[in-house]
C-alpha cells in the first residue's frame, strides 16, 4: 500500500514550451520561496511529464523560468528513478562519452544522436528545503544533464554537431512549431 500520492495525480496538464521560445532559451532563476506554489509547480509538471510520456521535465519546458526538475527514469538495468530537484547543480559528469539518441518533449517527433557522459550527479533540494543528491548512470545519466542543460538555458541540440546538426535543424524546419528554428545555427 502506498503512504504518499502518486506525483502528478493532483496537478494540472500545462502547456510545453518549443523550441524558439526565450524562457527555454535563457538561464533560469534559482527558486527563494518553497510554499505552496512551488509544490503546485512541481506536482504540475510531473502531471505534465507524464501526459507527454516524458521520463524528466524542467520548469522552462512549461514557461516558468525557475531552477527545477522532475524525472522519472530508469537507468540502463532498468532500475526506476524518480524525484525532483529544485536549485540543482550538475556537480559531476564524467565516465565514457556515448553518442546515443535524444529527444526533447520541447522538440516533440525528434531525436538526434547527442554525446552525453555515463555517470552525473546532481545535487540540491527538495521542496521542503532538505539537500538532495542524485547520482544517475546510463540512460538517467543522460536525463541528469539534459535536464541540467535545460535550466541553464540549452537544449540538447546544442550539442549536436556536423551533419547530425544540418539534419536535425532541417527536420525542425519541416514541424509546424519549427519557425523558431534560427535559435541553433551560429
Amino acid at each position: 500500500m502506498r503512504n504518499r500520492p502518486i506525483p502528478g495525480s493532483s496537478g494540472q496538464v500545462r502547456a510545453m514550451t518549443l523550441l524558439g521560445d526565450p524562457v527555454l532559451h535563457t538561464p533560469c532563476a534559482p527558486v527563494t520561496d518553497f510554499g505552496p506554489e512551488l509544490a503546485r509547480l512541481v506536482e504540475d509538471m510531473f502531471a505534465t511529464m507524464y501526459a507527454a510520456n516524458g521520463v524528466g521535465l524542467a520548469a522552462n519546458q512549461v514557461g516558468v523560468g525557475l531552477r527545477v526538475f522532475v524525472y522519472d527514469c530508469p537507468d540502463d538495468e532498468e532500475t526506476r528513478h524518480l524525484g525532483h530537484v529544485v536549485n540543482p547543480r550538475l556537480v559531476e559528469a564524467d565516465g565514457d562519452m556515448f553518442r546515443g539518441p535524444e529527444g526533447c518533449l520541447s522538440l516533440p517527433g525528434l531525436e538526434a544522436p547527442t554525446p552525453r557522459y555515463d555517470r552525473a550527479v546532481v545535487e540540491g533540494v527538495r521542496l521542503d528545503g532538505t539537500p538532495v543528491r542524485v547520482e544517475g548512470t546510463g540512460f538517467f545519466a543522460r536525463c541528469l544533464q539534459h535536464e541540467a542543460d535545460h535550466l541553464d538555458g540549452g537544449v540538447y541540440a546544442d550539442h549536436v554537431t556536423g551533419w547530425r546538426k544540418s539534419r536535425l535543424v532541417r527536420a525542425i524546419r519541416k514541424q509546424p512549431w519549427g519557425s523558431g528554428a534560427g535559435v541553433l545555427e551560429g
